[in-house]
């Protein structure tokens, strides 16, 4: 059953359109957690109203921008919810950010609330000082302090909806500033909207799914793809503080649905209890935010019995490519472009390539981004002449249509005048015995200008690896000038919060 008739006019409110697909389920639980404690959807938006009200009372109008860095609860699910519903901007941030990194965003962002965990609101205020219109409150796990304290002491009237235009800014994300410093993605009411439509399109989502939720919600994998998929439908959340694999394992029987990124399946896989009858009731396992092994695909499917679903998106444009929720799910692919969005892939003149050649990876669609905050110059150089967004990552598309990733723009290795791409090169080095993964990176050379260096975990740790064994193997493989000059073993690859390899850190720790 839906919950709008198929003729009732779809809200531009993102908030709205939530609301309005959830209002025949307010009885149904909305966010369960491990302690038992539940909020159904009717608890959800009339707690939602509140916050909003609160928001409004402590001076927050539509348009203002409400920063958040607070740890993961149902209530800083509630606060983002009214942030849309208020017609303010939501800007999360990472729960690791520094305090140098956090005043680099009160700069940029200029926002009229900033909301912290209690431990960080003198360090918070501090940095504040300096910006006369930014407002300190605080909110902690257990959905305590000032924001809580507010809603009981200033007795605030429900909000109504702000009526915003789907043009209208829902949230900004900055970017991780890997290669400078973070560019705030702007995401409209329409961004959200489109993306989370196309989600339950292809991946079928009901009303009766069960979401394993535990993933951050400061990201756009926790916070846009895994609650929006289930608000849209009004399904139950299983609300996890934080991935763990023993009470991903308990709840799986009580689940249909996990979503999370490659760390988690591999960390699954060495638990004892994963087996065929216990994922019986699963019916979709989804990862992304980072490149899943061909090893692990294959591993889960021996152990489970199921195949995991890889999609592909980015903080600027939520989600484009999805392998296929019927039909082969192939290894080492994305999949094809989301229903309404739009793929290619272009050499250096801006001409198509044809399947198989590696290019700039291209999209277009009512996701993208409007565009990086107060950059228009940034913006402007990341749109081609056509519309499309200039994602910079390298990939090919299959003669029927399955695009895969390469590798970075930035993360191409030039030398000796030839390209080389980072990911075929890792995929030959894992499929080795004896290496666990591997991140291959660009050195400088005084003649090359570049050199191939190839990092390299291995299986066992005490067991160490033979470099020149695997230089050996690979040149039977590969071409010559693919070939790593060098090569570094480490236990473990720097990630960042979401399990993407941080080749950044790996090209300045081996710069010398």
């Amino acid at each position: 059953m839906e919950s709008a008739a198929p003729n009732t006019p779809q809200p531009e409110s993102f908030y709205s359109l939530l609301h309005q697909r959830s209002q025949d389920y307010e009885d149904q639980v909305c966010i369960e957690l491990p302690t038992g404690q539940t909020w159904t959807y009717g608890q959800i938006h009339q707690h939602t109203a509140l916050m909003a009200g609160l928001l409004s009372q402590l001076g927050v109008t539509a348009g203002d921008r409400v920063a958040v860095q607070v740890e993961k609860s149902p209530e800083a699910v509630i606060l983002y919810l009214a942030c849309l519903r208020a017609g303010a901007i939501f800007l999360p941030l990472n729960t690791s950010y520094t305090p140098s990194e956090l005043e680099y965003f009160l700069k940029d962002a200029e926002p009229a609330l900033v909301v912290v965990d209690p431990a960080g609101e003198s360090t918070m205020r501090e940095l504040a000082a300096t910006h006369r219109r930014t407002r300190v409150e605080t909110l902690d796990s257990g959905g305590n302090g000032s924001l809580a304290q507010g809603l009981v002491e200033r007795a605030p009237e429900p909000l109504a909806p702000y009526p915003v235009s789907g043009n209208d800014l829902a949230c900004i994300l900055y970017t991780s500033g890997t290669t400078g410093r973070p560019k705030g993605a702007m995401l409209s009411h329409r961004n959200l909207s489109s993306n989370a439509l196309a989600l339950g399109s292809a991946w079928d989502w009901q009303s009766s799914d069960v979401l394993i939720h535990a993933l951050p919600i400061f990201h756009v994998h926790g916070l846009f793809v895994a609650l929006h998929c289930a608000m849209m439908k009004a399904s139950k959340i299983l609300f996890l503080s934080k991935f763990d694999a023993d009470q991903v394992i308990r709840l799986t029987p009580h689940a249909t649905v996990l979503m999370g990124v490659p760390t988690f399946y591999t960390r699954l896989l060495q638990h004892p209890e994963l087996a065929p009858e216990l994922c019986r009731n699963m019916r979709l396992y989804v990862s992304g935010s980072a490149p899943l092994l061909e090893d692990t695909f294959e591993a889960w499917y021996e152990k489970t019995g199921h195949h995991i679903l890889e999609r592909y998106g980015m903080t600027e444009t939520g989600m484009n490519l999805s392998n296929p929720l019927q039909g082969e799910r192939r290894p080492g692919t994305v999949g094809s472009p989301l229903p309404g969005v739009q793929a290619r892939i272009v050499g250096e003149n801006g001409n198509e390539l044809q399947p198989g050649e590696v290019g700039s990876l291209q999209v277009k669609g009512p996701n993208v981004f409007a565009g990086y905050w107060r950059l228009p110059q940034k913006t402007a150089e990341e749109f081609t002449h056509d519309g499309y967004f200039v994602t910079g990552d390298l990939g090919t598309v299959s003669e029927d249509g399955y695009f895969a990733i390469v590798g970075r723009t930035k993360d191409l290795v030039i030398t000796g005048g030839y390209n080389v791409y980072p990911k075929e090169i890792e995929v030959a080095i894992d499929a080795l015995d004896g290496v666990r993964e591997s991140a291959v990176i660009g050195l400088p050379h005084p003649d090359f200008g570049e050199q191939v260096a190839a990092v390299v975990v291995p299986e066992d740790l005490n067991n160490r690896i033979n470099e020149e064994e695997i230089v050996l193997k690979l040149r039977e493989e590969l071409a010559g000038y693919k070939v790593p000059k060098v090569i570094f073993v480490v236990d473990e690859l720097p990630r960042n919060t979401m399990g993407k390899v941080q080749k950044n850190v790996l090209r300045e720790r081996y710069a010398e």
